[in-house]
């Protein structure tokens, strides 16, 4: 059985899951520490790149997945994540037979996935492959799920493109994912596209990508995100009025009264 070691033990038993060593993944307590109400619909207003702004003055300077890829820029994506950790293949494991089981890692998270969370497939960059395609697709969505993540590949691309469920993914291929992986794990910590991503973080998705939003600060971003979307709001129709950078964009005192003003009377 697998566990997790060192300062990640103490990080996680500060975000509420209890990830000691010794202790099995599969008895991690997921009993999260609660976001507050109303955060995950701020974040639905703020965009990735205002995110990774706000996370990057918290200190937290790789939280986007990068190459990862909306099969759907029309569509967003807020929710907390649920991981399934994939491996390298082996002949004597890997096989058709093997990962139709109900109980095989990939088919079982997709089962029991709760309303609301993000799928997060960790295929360790490998994209010559798909993690999954339409019909896995349509259960997550008939689960009420969020949306799909990963750092591989999905097929069924268009198809899944029609589905009106926000699905990211690296790029497309036809094969199948046991051609090169081996699901043996679900929410466990992992990393997609070199980013960590913990059971019940936040991932937030938008036309340019996906963020991961670190859960005990979500409630801080969502907020201060939304700030800063409302005052470039505010700088943008400066900026089409023809004001300058200096001042503005950073604002410096003046536009921020000015900013306060126009947005009271907003209200």
């Amino acid at each position: 059985m697998s566990s997790v070691a060192g300062p990640l033990a103490s990080a996680g038993t500060r975000l509420g899951y209890d990830t000691r060593p010794g202790v099995p993944t599969e008895e991690y307590d997921m009993k999260l520490a609660p976001i507050a109400p109303g955060t995950l619909d701020k974040l639905r207003r703020v965009s990735t790149a205002t995110l990774t702004t706000q996370l990057f003055k918290l200190g937290f300077r790789n939280t986007f997945l990068h190459g990862v890829r909306p099969l759907n820029p029309h569509l967003r994506m807020v929710g907390e994540a649920a991981t399934v950790r994939f491996v390298p293949a082996r002949e004597d494991l890997s096989s058709f037979e093997a990962i139709a089981t109900s109980e095989y890692p990939q088919r079982k998270a997709i089962d029991e996935i709760g309303p609301g969370q993000v799928l997060v497939f960790d295929c360790r960059g490998v994209d010559s492959v798909a993690a999954a395609g339409e019909i896995l697709m349509s259960r997550l969505k008939a689960r009420n799920a969020a949306g799909a993540v990963t750092d591989g590949a999905m097929r069924d691309y268009a198809s899944i493109q029609a589905l009106d469920f926000p699905v990211y993914a690296k790029g497309m291929a036809a094969p199948a994912h046991v051609h090169r992986h081996l699901a043996v794990d679900t929410n466990v910590p992992v990393g997609c596209a070199e980013v960590l991503v913990m059971p019940g973080d936040v991932l937030v998705g938008d036309e340019e990508g996906v963020v991961c939003i670190p859960r005990h600060v979500a409630d801080q971003v969502a907020q201060s995100g939304l700030e800063m979307e409302q005052l470039e709001a505010f700088v943008l129709e400066k900026m089409k009025a023809g004001a300058p950078l200096r001042g503005t964009y950073p604002p410096d005192d003046a536009t921020r009264a000015e900013y306060e003003a126009w947005r009271k009377s907003k209200r």
